[in-house]
């Protein structure tokens, strides 16, 4: 069985429990590390007790850098009393240089593997912090064996033009999984909801003030015909008046956090709309991913919105589906969602669950697939030609 050393900057993340839980599900044994952005330790996720590296706070990267460099110190006995892994996976840079260390002080030469799913910022300032970040990369990327990424924006963006990683890319995007048989009533084309009030729902980390503050003018707008449901974490050290903000508005409302996956089928049932867009790195990263709440909602039958000009917008209207906005203002949605009325919904909502459900989930052959491809490369020396993955 392949075990594999799951090295993550916040074991808290869900996209972290989905990530184990498509491992395990493939055939691999997991060991998990990493730092947490609570007080507390995290006692498991899916029944794995995680190794404890340290607290980190969000948003503060001297200190999560700090909280690093004191991991990599004792990372040796830390991880002393593992058996040696057969593979490391480092997800974000951080992690990355960790997992060098770790090899280093277990006197091993695993083979590591890249997991990168967001283009941090700060990588693409052209200052000398921009620049010396790129080349710390390129440094700690120098051997890795494979880069898995989400979005294929994010190579022709960032990845290929900078020339950041010389390992073969794994694409892999962030579909909806659920180790769990497919009840029926998660059925996507499954719909009774009574409307107006139509309801967008704003889903997982919610850390873009424009976002909260553009649904909010365009709910006032609308008099109550549109609600605006939000669920999940909010980033509030992005807007610490995040609470206040929400009870100010009356056709907003905070729904608090929930289980992924097993709250899924039952939060998007309850919405007619899924919000798939993001400013919080507007003209970069947020422009280039394809986030989870697309895959997600559309697993469900919620009809996604999104901005015309990002790699979501493309990816929607490559497929025919989704409401896309040319501008991001309360007009623009107005403009396309005002005149709402069932018959158009209904058309909407028949274009998403027309797809096959392999557009937006994993299946358990997908697993296996990834983990037989991260096995393959621990029977190889030197660098991974390209055909290998093919």
């Amino acid at each position: 069985m392949l075990h594999v050393l799951y090295l993550v900057h916040d074991v808290s993340d869900p996209a972290v429990r989905r990530r184990i839980t498509m491992l395990r599900a493939g055939g691999a044994r997991v060991t998990l590390a990493g730092f947490r952005r609570s007080a507390d330790p995290i006692v498991a996720i899916e029944g794995l007790r995680p190794i404890d590296l340290g607290a980190t706070r969000d948003g503060h990267f001297a200190q999560r850098i700090a909280a690093v460099a004191r991991a990599a110190v004792s990372i040796g006995s830390t991880l002393g009393q593992i058996p040696r892994p057969d593979l490391i996976i480092a997800r974000n840079l951080e992690m990355l240089a960790l997992a060098r260390r770790a090899n280093s002080a277990l006197g091993a030469s695993v083979p590591i593997v890249y997991e990168c799913l967001d283009i941090h910022r700060l990588l693409l300032r052209g200052d000398m912090l921009g620049k010396g970040l790129r080349a710390t990369e390129r440094f700690l990327a120098r051997d890795v064996k494979l880069l898995v990424t989400s979005s294929p924006a994010f190579i022709s963006n960032y990845f290929d033009p900078y020339g950041q990683v010389a390992a073969p890319i794994e694409l892999l995007e962030n579909k909806y999984f659920n180790a769990v048989a497919v009840l029926p009533d998660e059925n996507p084309g499954a719909r009774d909801l009574a409307a107006p009030p139509w309801r967008i729902g704003w889903f997982g980390a919610l850390r873009c003030r424009r976002s909260l503050e553009l649904l909010a003018e365009f709910s006032r707008r609308m008099e109550g015909r549109f609600e605006i449901v939000l669920r999940g974490r909010p980033a509030l050290s992005e807007f610490p008046d995040f609470h206040g903000y929400v009870e100010s508005e009356p056709f907003l409302s905070f729904r608090g956090p929930y289980r992924n996956p097993e709250d899924m089928a039952a939060i998007y049932r309850d919405i007619h709309f899924s919000w798939a867009i993001d400013f919080f790195e507007a003209g970069r990263n947020s422009e280039w991913l394809l986030p989870n709440r697309l895959y997600e909602g559309c697993r469900f039958g919620a009809v996604p919105i999104s901005m015309g000009n990002t790699e979501t917008g493309r990816f929607l209207n490559r497929q025919g589906i989704g409401v896309l906005l040319p501008q991001a203002t309360a007009g623009a949605l107005d403009a396309a969602l005002g005149g709402m009325d069932q018959n158009r919904f209904s058309r909407l909502t028949s274009r998403v669950a027309a797809h096959d459900p392999s557009m937006w989930s994993h299946d358990r052959g997908d697993c296996r697939a990834l983990v037989e491809r991260l096995r393959h490369l621990t029977s190889l020396r030197g660098p991974l030609p390209a055909e290998a993955l093919a």
